[in-house]
């Protein structure tokens, strides 16, 4: 058990980072016995623990700790075995005073300590985990950081330096049993088809794109022959599209269905027409409205659910409107029928208040989380997470967009250069586990984009993965189910126990409850350690003694159990 010693403020942003490091855990309590203790409060206690981690920036204490501080900074780069970790807030660097250990170095100096006695362990870092956490699930991470999931790095070394003081750990990990992780396919419609858009700024600016403009971009070099070719043939079909006597090569529900045979997906359609929305900045605001709503679609958006897909919410003025968005929900919520609705905002717009905006108005989950300019994690955490301001509402982030990749203004990248991007952030889901939300609009895989290739592709490599695939309702509910899981300590005749707990019913797809057994204490602090994972469908409770043997509640199924 961990108790946690935080400052008052920061009793939110501890709850949720141990949502996100489902572990078992409490605020300290005097007289407890703890086997890790964090702190993070100015004033720390001299508990008797097998491993006190002290985080902060202030010096107080250190003097008393044994631990010598040396200069104090603005941020830092930090060098971790995941790769580099930003630290946003204030960073205390350390005198290095031999026996004890560096554990974490960074840009400005030494910021990591590890002292180890026979009566427990000490490691000082110098800087608040529970600043970072809170600045990363609220302001989020700036673009040029977008590619490091810091959230999710400060959980890794957080679980190391518990299992390299020989301490075992049992962890809810966060994705399914016998799966590495999950993938959310989604898709935001802003278009249904050309046939809406006659003489209007949509219409001419495809015509400029798909011929003068793509004449040039093949001049300069930065589009193949036959892609140019393509274009040309899309704009000449045009009169005949509109006449009936083509097909709309903006229709994009077949197309996809198609590509995504046999798995879910989710669609965010408009609620209303013609509404740009209030509150947008730019010169192009008065653009944002888009020429259909659901009402338009009722025929596909019935057949999408027949087919196991989802149908959310792209919002409008949800975003800053509580009871807009409340009339956006009820506006699709009409049409699907489902109790649970999400939402992802047109144009990623979103403000510090938005979580609880869309918290109040009702919706089930929100994934705005990500990024126009580039793809990565801008919560820092591949995880489906609460965030600030927000009650029940969750966060599902979203980590790959087509026009981030592709547009000249954005990333601007080719083909083999996209691809290399998106199996570094595939193979970090794979090493973190969380989900991997990919979003793909609904006019990317026609001309004039004709970035459809690419997207079959990608989801024949995800399929090909370990992953298991849900909609965006699908995802969310699992993890919610996963922070229902609680960890309660009881003693039975004289020894205690740790019972692991689900409330909630049936965890489907199951869960997996994984015993860390760590190397011996002292060994190499980047050391791997073993573990073992129990299917789990929540059903009936886990019992686990002192050492965190399992004593009831396994599966049949696992009679290899009982060599723990």
């Amino acid at each position: 058990m961990i108790g946690v010693i935080a400052k008052p403020d920061q009793r939110p942003v501890v709850e949720e980072f141990f949502e996100l490091f489902k572990t078992p855990w409490e605020f300290y309590r005097a007289g407890t016995s703890y086997e890790v203790v964090i702190a993070t409060a100015g004033e720390i206690p001299q508990p008797a623990v097998r491993l006190l981690i002290s985080y902060g920036a202030a010096r107080q204490g250190d003097g008393r700790l044994g631990f010598i501080p040396a200069e104090r900074f603005a941020g830092a780069t930090v060098s971790d075995t995941d790769g580099p970790l930003p630290v946003y807030g204030d960073v205390l660097t350390f005198k290095q005073d031999q026996p004890r250990d560096v554990c974490l170095r960074a840009n400005v100096g030494i910021v990591g300590l590890r002292s180890d006695s026979a009566n427990g362990g000490i490691i000082r870092v110098g800087f608040d985990l529970f600043e970072e956490v809170r600045c990363l699930l609220s302001s989020g991470q700036p673009v040029e950081n977008a590619h490091i999931p810091a959230l999710d790095v400060h959980v890794s070394m957080l679980r190391r330096w518990i299992l390299a003081a020989g301490i075992p750990l049992v962890e809810i990990p966060p994705t399914p049993a016998g799966r590495d992780f999950a993938v959310c396919l989604t898709h935001d419609i802003d278009f249904v088809g050309i046939r809406r858009h006659k003489l209007d700024h949509t219409m001419w600016g495809f015509l400029y794109r798909s011929t003068a403009g793509a004449l040039l971009d093949a001049i300069r070099g930065r589009l193949p022959a036959r892609r140019l070719l393509r274009m040309w043939q899309a704009a000449a079909s045009l009169p005949f599209v509109y006449l009936g006597w083509a097909k709309d090569f903006w229709e994009p529900f077949a197309w996809y269905l198609k590509t995504e045979e046999n798995l879910p997906a989710t669609y965010y359609l408009i609620p209303f027409k013609g509404r740009p929305g209030e509150q947008v900045a730019g010169r192009g605001a008065a653009r944002r409205a888009t020429a259909y709503d659901i009402s338009d679609v009722k025929e596909w958006a019935a057949r999408l659910l027949n087919e196991g897909c989802e149908i959310g919410v792209h919002g409008i003025d949800a975003w800053h409107d509580a009871g807009k968005g409340r009339d956006e929900l009820a506006r699709i919520a009409e049409v699907t029928g489902a109790a649970g609705v999400g939402i992802r905002m047109h144009w990623l717009l979103r403000n510090a208040e938005t979580a609880s905006i869309l918290d109040e108005s009702g919706y089930a989950y929100d994934s705005t989380a990500g990024y126009n300019e580039t793809i990565g994690y801008r919560a820092g955490t591949t995880q489906v997470y609460r965030p600030h301001g927000a009650r029940r509402l969750l966060e599902l982030p979203m980590h790959i967009q087509d026009g981030a990749l592709f547009y000249p203004t954005r990333l601007g990248l080719s083909e083999p250069e996209a691809d290399e991007r998106c199996q570094r952030l595939i193979g970090v889901a794979r090493r973190l586990g969380g989900v991997l939300t990919v979003l793909w609009h609904d006019r990317s895989h026609g001309p004039e984009r004709f970035w459809g290739d690419f997207y079959v592709r990608l989801v024949g490599a995800l399929r090909s993965s370990n992953a298991w695939f849900g909609t965006g309702a699908q995802v969310v509910g699992w993890f919610r189910q996963r922070r229902q899981v609680r960890f309660e300590r009881v003693d039975v005749a004289g020894a205690s126990r740790l019972v692991v707990r689900h409330p909630g019913g049936e965890i489907a797809p199951m869960a997996c409850v994984r015993i860390y057994r760590p190397s011996a204490r002292g060994a190499s602090i980047d050391a791997a350690p073993d573990a073992i994972d129990i299917p789990w469908n929540g059903l009936t409770a886990i019992e686990l003694d002192a050492d965190l043997r399992p004593v009831v509640g396994i599966p049949e199924q696992l009679p290899a159990m009982a060599s723990l």
